[in-house]
């Protein structure tokens, strides 16, 4: 039995690199072409020049927020925005699209007829399913395509599927009492519901030994609990519009990146591209022809993991979900942004790592910038502070900082004010 989904995993960083730089410009000119939303927000790239990092990173970012905001201005022509490349009769892509989803916002997020169009298979495979299991499919198949990504990719593998479903706990046990799955696939906290309920009533549910897990927090806590009753639980980092980010071996050691991405870790609120293990935003340029996004900013933080997987799989790791991007908060009745504690960082080339702390009560707050710098003439604390006044329209305290005091965890805005 292979420990491999394909041979991909195995090939060399630099023949994975070279493949994924390769297909990047026409990734882009299809992009370009197929689509309004980038035929606008890309026009005048040349598509066939994008072809390394350094230039991808010259490209805006797209964000959720404007993904959103471009769908609710053009729901009565492009439902999906101008961003996908596939969908049915009346739309500006008059094919393509087998079923469309909505997520919370609305936004609306298209399924194309590709075989495990979400690429899950990848890690449903690395959490030991194999062709011929039973899987017990716990997300759900209700308007968000969470089920549908899940159960294509386990059908890619060979799985056969119980479509479960979210709630319904006494009937889901039923079921797992009396069809006897081989795995689970689900959130983690309603598997250890089951598992639980199943305690209080006895319920044999023994023949799930293996579970992949995602859609929310999987700490190594809940991990373990679940490994003590005989559960090994993977976990997963996709999403709705990028599909498969990245997912976990049984090395256990951060996640492993898709083969059908390029990923870039960014200062949080804007697209400089951090060095490897600095915590950002995730970023990907997904190569999906139905729906090519370009630099999608996922709006999660994570950092690369050094080093390679142990399992042989030589793609790059990173850290998991480590939290959320978007940082704005208010200060007295302003709103402050990571892009403007970015651009004051910007102004002042002696200045690294920046980090906005706001603290006291609420209708008394104080905000100070802490800032690394390697060296610095007299006068530059002054100059920093004079800059946030310009860009935020508020005063703060500035803190010259040495490199590598701040915390590396991607934080660029600190809340630390009082609300009781």
């Amino acid at each position: 039995m292979t420990d491999f989904y394909d041979a991909l995993e195995q090939r060399s960083p630099a023949a994975r690199e070279a493949a994924l730089l390769a297909a990047l410009p026409g990734h882009i000119a299809r992009a370009q072409q197929a689509t309004s939303a980038f035929a606008d927000s890309l026009a005048g790239v040349d598509a066939a020049a994008i072809t390394s990092h350094t230039a991808l990173a010259k490209l805006p970012v797209l964000r959720k927020s404007e993904l959103l905001e471009r769908q609710k201005a053009l729901r009565a022509q492009e439902q999906f925005g101008g961003y996908a490349a596939i969908g049915w009769r009346g739309l500006r892509a008059g094919s393509g699209a087998k079923r469309v989803f909505q997520s919370p916002g609305p936004i609306y997020e298209p399924e194309g007829h590709a075989s495990d169009y979400w690429r899950m298979a990848r890690a449903i495979f690395a959490a030991g399913f194999r062709a011929g299991d039973l899987a017990h499919c716990s997300f759900s198949y209700h308007l968000t395509p969470a089920g549908s990504m899940m159960e294509s990719g386990a059908h890619a593998v060979g799985c056969t599927t119980f479509a479960g479903g979210v709630g319904n706990t006494e009937l889901q046990l039923q079921a797992v009492a009396e069809l006897r799955p081989h795995g689970y696939i689900g959130t983690p906290s309603f598997l250890k519901i089951l598992v639980e309920k199943a305690a209080e009533t006895d319920a044999p549910i023994g023949s799930i030994t293996k579970a992949m897990v995602g859609g929310e927090a999987f700490p190594p806590s809940l991990r373990d609990w679940l490994a003590a009753r005989g559960i090994n639980a993977y976990q997963s980092y996709a999403t709705a519009d990028a599909g498969l980010i990245a997912y976990e071996t049984p090395a256990r050691e951060g996640l492993v990146l898709d083969e059908h991405i390029l990923l870039e870790i960014v200062r949080p609120g804007t697209g400089d591209v951090l060095p490897d293990g600095e915590v950002g935003e995730v970023v990907v340029t997904v190569l999906n022809p139905g729906y090519p996004l370009v630099r999608f900013g996922t709006g999660d933080l994570s950092a690369v993991l050094p080093g390679a997987c142990p399992t042989g799989r030589s793609n790059t790791r990173i850290k998991g979900w480590l939290g959320r991007a978007d940082q704005t908060t208010k200060v007295r009745g302003m709103f402050v942004h990571p892009s403007q504690v970015a651009e004051v960082a910007r102004r002042h080339p002696e200045v690294g790592r920046a980090r906005l702390v706001v603290e006291g009560e609420m209708a008394n707050d104080r905000m100070t910038l802490k800032v690394e710098v390697v060296s610095h003439a007299d006068g530059l604390a002054a100059a920093v502070a004079a800059s946030v006044r310009d860009v935020t329209k508020l005063r703060a305290d500035v803190l010259l900082a040495a490199p590598g005091s701040l915390p590396n965890d991607g934080k660029v805005i600190e809340d630390a004010r009082s609300y009781s």
